[in-house]
This record gives structure tokens, sequence and C-alpha cells, in this order.
């Protein structure tokens, strides 16, 4: 069976520290519509489907022409709106779950994520890191640091600094996950059956689940980060970036 890929952009309403998210405008255009628009970018993708459980929402995505997935309110991740998805889309082989409040993510990691996830019938899970910069403070708990072995496959992740460097004379590259996930279709369905693992819950990153449950996830090292929108504040920053292409 040849693959067919699906984009899946999560999208609800509800968010605790910027409620109504998606619908804010940035520079003219509504954020879940900015982020559909550079999925449309990328190249072997066979769909696109914003998944969302407000109506808001859907009608906004529907008016700027964007297929819809209404989905449960109960989901406590854009992995679990996900999953629901990927049982509704028979034909689909493969998703890539692009967070709904990323308007610069950049087209060609999306192709590079489905073009190996497809390649590669080892790979049932998939995910991107970028090197920290030289300004970027490594010990910020909000962005999440990978370790890798030799074949590329995470090892950990932690909001916490690692690796640590004892030796005082030895240096380290760092490297600073992304928010963007590849999955086979067996294996995000698998995802969602899994209880949440004592790490999980510790650090708080769902894809721990994975490595709790002795899988792997292949990480491949982008060269640019992508600049979400968590906070309000954030909106400006976006724009100024944007104006500035």
């Amino acid at each position: 069976m040849p693959a067919r890929i699906a984009v899946v952009i999560p999208a609800r309403y509800g968010s605790t520290r910027f409620p109504g998210k998606p619908l804010h405008p940035v520079a003219g255009k509504l954020l879940i519509q900015r982020v559909w628009d550079r999925c449309r970018k990328a190249k072997g993708i066979d769909s696109i489907v914003i998944a969302t459980d407000d109506t808001r929402i859907a009608d906004a995505a529907k008016a700027f022409g964007a297929e819809v997935a209404m989905t449960s309110s109960k989901h406590r991740s854009g992995t679990d709106r996900c999953s629901e998805v990927a049982g509704l889309l028979a034909e689909f082989t493969h998703f890539i779950n692009v967070q709904g409040d990323e308007p610069m993510i950049d087209p060609s990691l999306i192709s590079r994520l489905a073009k190996e996830l497809a390649a590669d019938p080892r790979i049932g899970m998939i995910t991107a890191a970028t090197t920290f910069g030289p300004d970027e403070d490594v010990k910020n708990p909000n962005a999440v640091k990978v370790v890798l072995d030799r074949e590329s496959n995470a090892i950990y992740f932690s909001r916490s600094a690692i690796p640590f460097v004892r030796d005082l004379d030895a240096s380290a590259t760092y490297l600073k996950h992304q928010g963007i996930y590849g999955f086979t279709k067996e294996f995000l369905l698998q995802f969602v059956k899994w209880k949440p693992g004592r790490l999980e819950g510790l650090e708080q990153l769902e894809q721990l689940r994975v490595l709790e449950n002795g899988e792997k996830i292949r990480v491949v090292i982008a060269k640019t980060a992508s600049v979400g929108i968590d906070v309000p504040a954030d909106v400006a920053a976006v724009e100024r970036l944007l104006a500035a292409r």
C-alpha cells in the first residue's frame, strides 16, 4: 500500500494562557490560518486537517477553505486529538502533527519528516530538534532538551540541561526539541492507549511515554527553530519577524 500522509493541526479554544488563541489575528490573518498556509507549502502531503472541538474554530477554518474534523472535547493533548482523526481517515497511513500555534513552521521540515517517516519502515514516530544558539539559555525549563544515540534516536527528553558536563574543560552541543511529530497510523493509535508513566508525570513531557514503553523516536536536526505563540505578548514578536521577511 503506498504511503498516504495527512497533516493534522489540533486547535482548541480554551487555552489557559491565551483563550481563543487560534482565532487571534496575526499580521492580518487568523493564527490558525497562518499555520494552515505554511502546511500547504509542504511537499509530499496528501491532506491537511484542522482538528478541533469548537464550532467557532471550525466555522472560521471552513471559511478560509480548510478541511475540518470535529473531535472530542475530552482530549488532553494534541496527540489525542490527532489520534481521533487518524481513526477516522482509513485511507491514510502516516500523520504529521503540527501545533496550531506555530505560524512560522518551516514547510520543508514538514516535508522532511513525512519523507523520512514514509521511507523507513523501522520508524514509528519522528520529531525534530535544533541546536541551541549562543544566546539561548539551556537551563530554561520551557526549552526542552533531547539527547540522541548514534542512529539519531532519542535517548531522553528533559526540561533540565542534558547532558550534564562534568569536566570543566569539555563542552557539549545542546539540542532543543521542536514540537512537531510524525507517526505511522499504527504507532499513533498505540501511543494513546499507553498510560502516562512516572517520567512523563515528573517532566510533563508526553513523548517520554514512548521511551518508557521501550519504543524509539527518530529525531532529525533542523537548521532553524520555529517561533510559536504561547501568550498574547508573543504576537507582536512574530509579527515583527513576518514583516522582516
